[in-house]
């Protein structure tokens, strides 16, 4: 009697129990095949520009004029001001630009100006930005530099927690219409498989799970 009990028992718990485990298992792998690989480069980069946001710092230089030259903030307007230049909009531009911008003003009281813009620290905005969520180490945003891969991102946020599921982590494209992207960052990160290193792009959000196990 008490064998036939235990046996009704095992049925009734144990069986669906392994039917939802093995549901968790088979969904974990639906859900990991359910983006395409990110592609390991990008044509875009190799023409990319960086665009000036607000917070960002730049140095003017202006060719034998060196009371023109200076480091300026750009303002949370997006505009900048130099002695010569006042409230020009430097948002949204690339620096060679706004270089061509300021020369235009300059040329109001100088004679042929040149001049010349470098970025020396970078905040950016959203768009010139690369974002961490989820179970990375220190989730945060990153400015977007040239040729940025996905390992150096990793790097930067201290690699993934022991509650990551790495290898369904995914990259959501802002500038692909919010495409996502699969990626395997358990294999980069903890197998140092670098096949798994991809290249970032300016507004990328890389998305880590937490895993069920």
């Amino acid at each position: 009697m008490n064998s036939r009990i235990g046996h009704s028992l095992a049925s009734k718990f144990v069986l669906p129990l392994l039917l939802f485990l093995v549901g968790v298992v088979l969904g974990g792998c639906t859900t990991a095949g359910k983006y395409a690989p990110a592609p390991a480069a990008s044509a875009a980069s190799t023409d990319y520009s960086y665009v000036i946001g607000p917070g960002d710092t730049i140095n003017i230089t202006v060719w034998r004029n060196p009371e023109l030259s200076m480091s300026v903030p750009v303002r949370p307007d997006g505009k900048i001001s130099t002695p010569l230049v006042q409230d020009l909009v430097a948002m949204g531009k690339d620096p060679k630009t706004l270089s061509r911008d300021i020369e235009q003003e300059l040329a109001k009281y100088i004679r042929d100006p040149v001049v010349t813009v470098i970025v020396t620290n970078i905040v950016g905005s959203s768009s010139e930005q690369v974002r961490v969520v989820g179970e990375a180490t220190r989730p945060q945003t990153l400015p977007y530099k040239h040729k940025m891969t996905l390992l150096d991102v990793m790097i930067a946020v201290g690699g993934l927690t022991e509650f990551a599921d790495g290898n369904a982590a995914t990259i959501l494209r802002t500038a692909e219409a919010n495409k996502q992207y699969s990626v395997r960052l358990k294999d980069l990160v903890k197998r140092g498989d670098m096949s798994a290193n991809v290249e970032m792009r300016p507004g990328d959000v890389v998305v880590i799970p937490q895993s069920w196990f």
